[in-house]
C-alpha cells in the first residue's frame, strides 16, 4: 500500500474508531479484552483495506469487518494466539480511551444485549447507531424485511429481559 493510502486509512480509522469501541463493548466484559479485540479489529481492517473498493461507505465496510472479527473471536471461547507482520504505520493510530462512565445509564441495556446471539447483537448495535435498514441488511447480508422483523422481535425480547432485571 502506498504511503498516501496508508495515511488515508489511518485518518478514516481515527475518525470512526468509536464504531470499534462500541462493538468491543458489546462483545467484551473487561478492559483488557476490549483492548485486545480493538487491536485485532484494527489488524483485520488493515489487512482487508487493500480489497476495499469503495462500493459501500467506509463505515459500512468497517462495521462488517469489525463485526465479523468480533463474532469470529468470541463465538469460540478458546482463543488462539496468532501473529501477523507488524506494519509501523499502524502505530500512528491514536487510541482514545473508552469512557465507561459515560455509558453507565446504558448498563442494563448492554447487559441484556450481551445475552443476545451474535447476529442480534450486531443488529441492535447498528440500529442504535441510527443505521437505516438498507445499510443494516447490506452489512449483515440479510434482506431489509428480515432486518426489520428481527429488530422488532429483538426489541420485545430486550424489553422483557430488562423488565425482569428491575
Amino acid at each position: 500500500m502506498n504511503p498516501q493510502a496508508e495515511l488515508y486509512f489511518v485518518n478514516l480509522l481515527e475518525e470512526n474508531q468509536n464504531i470499534l469501541h462500541k462493538i468491543c463493548r458489546l462483545y467484551t466484559t473487561d478492559i483488557d479484552a476490549h483492548k485486545d479485540l480493538f487491536q485485532e479489529m484494527v489488524i483485520q481492517l488493515w489487512k482487508a483495506y487493500p480489497s476495499f473498493k469503495g462500493d459501500s461507505k467506509f463505515t459500512t465496510w468497517a462495521y462488517r469487518v469489525a463485526l465479523n472479527t468480533a463474532i469470529s473471536l468470541y463465538r469460540v471461547k478458546k482463543r488462539k494466539i496468532t501473529t501477523v507482520e507488524w506494519d509501523n504505520s499502524l502505530q500512528n493510530i491514536r487510541y482514545e480511551e473508552y469512557d465507561d462512565q459515560q455509558e453507565q445509564q446504558l448498563s442494563s441495556l448492554y447487559s441484556a444485549v450481551r445475552q443476545l446471539n451474535d447476529i442480534e447483537k450486531a443488529l441492535v448495535y447498528m440500529y442504535l447507531e441510527d443505521k437505516d435498514y438498507a445499510e443494516i441488511s447490506e452489512t449483515l447480508g440479510i434482506s431489509e424485511v428480515n432486518a426489520r422483523v428481527k429488530m422488532n422481535r429483538i426489541k420485545t425480547k430486550l424489553k422483557t429481559m430488562i423488565n425482569q432485571e428491575g
